[in-house]
């Protein structure tokens, strides 16, 4: 059998050095529309390095079938026209020699087919190829604004992809693989910690979110924002000044400065100049200073204020509120029509606005001899600046000859009418849950591997109802038929029967007192509307007692039914405390429990629900504070059970941290903030009337509707 013939090799076509001047732009090449780097651009770039691919030329053939030494370009056109920008810049003389690859003038290969090859055939870099040849620029000296300049991209760009080639190495094999999106990779740029890289990723081979949002967060959960409140309050540079490291940022997304990586370092800061500042304040005079980061809500519990005088502002005062007026004016004049304005001009004119309003109000002076019996409270706002509330005389404090004896035989004594604040109250406990079951304590210890769902900690109780608690306060006061009901209600049980366990409210009339609280309850929208309502009410009202009832008087019915309201609403309680276990405590089980069933009577008679008032689980308040049992329970109620066992394989954190994710929207709420299954209550102001019965209530409730006997017995029920 005869051998197959082999195949001939193929032969490259010659390169060789022609004159510029002896090559023209063929007709055949294909590129006719203008698209990429400009030719300019690029005939800076072969200035700068050179010409980094020869020309693909033919020889140019006469009619008779000669060569006329002229090579034409079917494949390199711009290159060529570069290099004519250099020429025509006397940068390279027209006789210099041009590397090029010959082609016969009788190829078989057509011109245009070498024309479009040339440029459909190219295979851009691999984002990660880009990423780390830039570093290997970087790594060898090149700053990073030459390298954008060599390359015409912005400096920041540089820096993104210089940070995404610090990544983990095992990440970036993973992202080479196709089995991780450019979006993934962005987001582990904000950790340098390769090992903790790796490990998130592992993680997330068995989560449901991979999302870029949550890479970013389980990241970071470790870290401090700077735009929290106490770092606002010392400053970057004071972080930095004592020792520690610079921001983590995150180049791809707004990340409002970045992360603090030793939270430790941050808070000894904040305590020494929070102390710093407590100190500075008692030096006016006062007996004392309480500054803390987060005050609590009703942190004026029990004190009594003091009045000020109001001294207005001094003629130095006037001209520095002159000269910033002048500064603002002249930055709104010069920023007008700007879209983008700078953050520091932005920063200056919240500071000269912040400044303007100190000034504007004037000094504010104490008599000595109170201020001495006085102090003040200090916390931090939002923004990182002082929230001081001068004035304040604890019980202890009161001189003793302002202090009136109350006999047993006396009622629960009301606050001192002169004071501007709300009346001052106490809060009454049961060792029971809300739907009045008895509590049964679990010891402490780990029970995250336990399977058993074990009844929630006392603590947790507590600080859930005190949540609710203040939220049915607040939907409470915007119901003035309801609160007169239920006042009314406390009132004949008291007048009537001696009785006061069966009601929710203190009638006492002084403000419920929350010894467990969750934290930023006081920035809370119940507390902030709680808040705000009282502070128009307090504008309206006499500053004396004496004229207090003339001015009640002089309201019309709607203004006296909210005003009503608003009072009542600050005896509402329904909150859970633990009580001793054998008795002897200031409360009984059963009284709390029955007192709790009838704050669920009213909520239901106002329409209240805890989710509709924005209260959502979260990491802080409910889920990080439990077993994993319970987390999986929230998860399979709130949503659904196959979604429960997507994340029963994770460690608690970030199992807690997933199920306020899966939870977020769900309206999911734990037991002790729901609505038990109570037989309807009919709406207060909704209640038939008979016809003598509508002039037994007050005119103003009248505008809504009219109760009647049966709605009061539902209440006592």
């Amino acid at each position: 059998m005869a051998k197959a013939a082999p195949i001939p090799k193929i032969t490259l076509s010659p390169s060789r050095d022609i004159p510029f001047d002896k090559l023209f732009l063929s007709q055949s090449n294909v590129r006719r529309v203008k698209n990429g780097v400009t030719i300019e651009d690029l005939a800076d770039d072969i200035e700068r390095r050179g010409l980094l691919h020869g020309l693909n030329v033919r020889p140019e053939i006469d009619p008779e079938g000669n060569e006329t030494g002229r090579f034409e370009i079917p494949a390199g056109g711009r290159r060529y026209s570069a290099l004519a920008i250099l020429v025509k810049r006397k940068r390279m003389d027209k006789t210099s020699p041009v590397p090029c690859v010959v082609k016969s003038a009788g190829d078989p290969v057509l011109a245009e087919e070498d024309s479009l090859a040339e440029n459909t055939h190219r295979e851009p870099l691999h984002p990660l190829d880009e990423f780390r040849g830039m570093k290997a620029l970087h790594d060898k000296g090149e700053r990073e604004q030459a390298i954008a300049a060599h390359f015409r991209v912005t400096p920041a760009v540089v820096s993104q992809r210089l940070r995404l080639a610090s990544v983990s190495p095992k990440l970036h094999e993973v992202y080479a693989a196709g089995d991780m999106t450019l979006d993934q990779l962005m987001a582990f740029t904000v950790s340098d910690d390769h090992a903790r890289q790796e490990q998130l990723w592992k993680q997330l081979d068995h989560s449901s979110n991979r999302s870029p949002s949550f890479i970013r967060d389980k990241l970071t959960e470790d870290m401090v924002p700077v735009s929290d409140r106490r770092v606002l309050f010392i400053g970057v540079p004071a972080y930095l000044t004592a020792g520690g490291t610079v921001p983590t940022r995150d180049l791809f997304e707004p990340d409002d400065g970045g992360w603090l990586s030793d939270p430790a370092l941050l808070d000894r800061l904040v305590a020494e100049k929070l102390d710093a500042e407590a100190e500075t304040i008692r030096a006016e005079g006062w007996k004392w200073v309480e500054a803390l980061i987060d005050l609590p809500y009703g942190y004026d519990e029990d004190c009594r204020e003091i009045d000020a005088t109001r001294e207005p502002p001094t003629e130095a005062d006037e001209a520095r509120i002159a000269e910033l007026r002048a500064e603002a004016d002249a930055l709104e004049e010069q920023w007008a029509g700007h879209g983008d304005v700078p953050a520091e001009v932005e920063a200056r004119v919240t500071a000269i606005d912040v400044e303007l309003a100190t000034l504007s109000r004037g000094r504010f002076t104490y008599d000595a001899q109170e201020q001495a019996h006085a102090g003040v409270f200090v916390g931090l706002e939002a923004d990182g600046t002082l929230y001081i509330d001068r004035g304040w005389v604890r019980p202890e404090d009161e001189p003793k000859d302002e202090i009136v004896e109350h006999s047993a035989d006396e009622p629960d004594a009301v606050a001192d009418p002169s004071s501007d604040g709300p009346a001052d109250i106490t809060a009454q406990v049961n060792s029971t849950k809300p739907d009045g079951a008895v509590v049964s304590v679990a010891a402490d210890g780990d029970d995250d591997d336990d399977e058993v769902i074990k009844p929630l900690p006392d603590r947790l109780v507590a600080e859930l109802t005190a949540s609710r608690t203040v939220a049915l306060q607040d939907a409470f006061a915007q119901n003035p038929s309801v609160a007169f009901a239920a006042v009314l209600h406390a009132m004949v049980l008291t007048t009537f029967y001696q009785v006061r366990t069966e009601t929710c409210l203190e009638l006492s009339v002084s403000r419920v007192y929350f010894p467990f609280q969750a934290p930023g309850l006081r920035e809370s929208a119940a507390v902030k509307a709680m808040e705000e309502r009282h502070a128009g009410w307090k504008a309206r009202l006499p500053k004396s007692d004496r004229d207090a009832w003339d001015a009640i008087q002089q309201l019309d019915g709607s203004d006296q039914a909210a005003l009503f309201a608003h009072c009542a609403a600050y005896a509402v309680n329904a909150l859970w405390e633990p009580v001793p276990k054998h008795g002897g405590g200031r409360v009984s089980a059963h009284g709390v429990a029955r007192r709790i069933e009838h704050a669920n009577v009213l909520a239901r008679a106002i329409g209240f629900d805890m989710a509709v008032t924005g209260w959502r689980p979260t990491y802080e308040n409910y889920l990080g504070r439990v077993t994993k049992p319970r987390i999986l329970e929230a998860v399979a109620e709130g949503t659904e059970p196959q979604k429960a066992g997507l994340i029963d394989h994770l460690k608690k954190g970030d199992m807690a941290h997933e199920a306020e994710r899966l939870l977020a929207d769900s309206g999911w709420l734990p037991e002790p903030l729901r609505m038990p299954n109570l037989e309807p209550v009919l709406p207060i102001a909704d209640a038939p009337v008979d016809g003598d019965d509508a002039e037994a209530l007050p005119a103003f409730l009248g505008e809504d509707g009219e109760g009647e006997d049966s709605a009061y017995a539902i209440a006592a029920e």
